[in-house]
């Protein structure tokens, strides 16, 4: 249960504010031009019921709804796309960023094909593939992809 506050209206002129499930409604009898004043408003507390409001309730609600979410199709081609040219954009700041430097080059080199092993290995070693791995095993190619291309502007 949430507690709200809730303004108690005494006169004709209205006010309303919406917050979320709680709702604050002011009234007076003064006139707009005049300067506010509390001496017209009462004060009460209200008790609403309506969903979950503790943090550990909408926590434990996220995996459903991300399920529901990523039913549709186009929503699982447009985070799969996403997740490809994430990839790449990693892919090509990696490489920026260690070949402009000349540090530690073989280093970044190592650390990117054992993530790609081991997302591969992750990815062929399940017996059901799931939305998340297929968008990590996206994100791999993308990875892949970019580092192949970079290896090309550098050749010419």
């Amino acid at each position: 249960m949430a507690l709200g506050l809730l303004f108690v209206p005494t006169s004709p002129t209205c006010f309303s504010l919406g917050l979320g499930s709680t709702a604050l409604l002011l009234r007076s009898r003064i006139p707009r031009r005049q300067k506010y004043s509390t001496k017209h408003l009462r004060i009460r507390a209200v008790q609403e019921s309506e969903g979950p409001r503790r943090l550990v309730d909408i926590i434990r609600a996220i995996p459903e709804v991300s399920r529901n979410y990523f039913r549709s199709r186009s929503r699982r081609a447009l985070f799969g796309g996403i997740s490809l040219l994430g990839g790449f954009y990693v892919a090509q700041t990696i490489s920026l960023s260690f070949g402009a430097l000349g540090v530690n080059d073989v280093i970044a080199a190592v650390v990117c094909v054992l993530l790609t092993e081991y997302v591969t290995r992750f990815y062929y070693s399940r017996p059901k593939v799931t939305f998340p791995i297929a968008l990590l095993n996206n994100f791999k190619m993308g990875f892949t992809y970019g580092l192949f291309i970079d290896a090309f502007k550098l050749a010419s």
